[in-house]
């Protein structure tokens, strides 16, 4: 059915605006994200199948352009658009970052770190860069590997640390099991990146390690 053919009260952008953006479900949200459909298909027909195909918003959100752009109706120019909306979200939960020290936003540091590396097939391996005052220079992925380990060298990530012009850094990587627990390996690497950074007095304040649904520190768990 056209959306022009719905009821309004069920048609997505006006019941957005009537009952805000909560009352949508994952379909309508979609339909109002696409706006419009293509060759007959209206945009709430092509949300339904994009969601049936992947079967998630999460599935659908982190698949990649050839996977995604074999719906029908739906093409690159869909793929540039909802990649853009996800890297406005990213930038939304880095801005508190950058007004104070990462210790005061703590909640917004892995709401921002899972926003970057929860859905990484592989493992990446980065770095929060701070300044004096601990507020974001920048996050950087340094190492990308497999689905269990990446190669970190120190080397690279003190000469990273140099051209930033960082005073303290957060060491960051995920785990693509969905479960953060902190490896012997992990533990080595953090204590040789932290002798390798008092070389030229910087200081490494923590290792986070991002999960599915949570986050680990290794500070908070007494491991540096």
């Amino acid at each position: 059915m056209s959306l022009t053919l719905r009821p309004e009260s069920d048609r997505p952008r006006e019941k957005l605006l009537a009952g805000g953006v909560a009352s949508l479900t994952d379909t309508e949200l979609l339909a109002a994200f696409l706006g419009t459909g293509r060759a007959g298909r209206c945009a709430y027909t092509v949300a339904s199948d994009l969601l049936a195909h992947f079967g998630s918003l999460r599935a659908l959100i982190t698949a990649p352009q050839h996977a995604f752009t074999q719906v029908p109706g739906v093409g690159a120019v869909r793929y540039i658009q909802l990649q853009s909306a996800l890297e406005i979200i990213r930038r939304h939960l880095a801005e508190p970052l950058y007004r104070q020290p990462v210790f005061h936003a703590a909640e917004s540091v892995t709401e921002y770190l899972r926003s970057e590396l929860r859905d990484c097939p592989q493992e990446n391996f980065g770095m929060l860069f701070l300044d004096s005052q601990h507020q974001l220079i920048r996050f950087k992925t340094l190492f990308t590997g497999t689905v269990n380990s990446a190669a970190v060298y120190p080397r690279e990530l003190v000469r990273a640390v140099i051209a930033c012009n960082a005073a303290a850094i957060i060491l960051v990587h995920n785990h693509p099991s969905g479960i953060p627990e902190p490896s012997d390996a992990d533990i080595a690497l953090t204590r040789e990146v932290s002798a390798a950074m008092g070389l030229i007095d910087v200081s490494v304040l923590d290792h986070i390690i991002v999960g599915d649904t949570i986050c680990v520190s290794l500070a908070q768990r007494g491991l540096m």
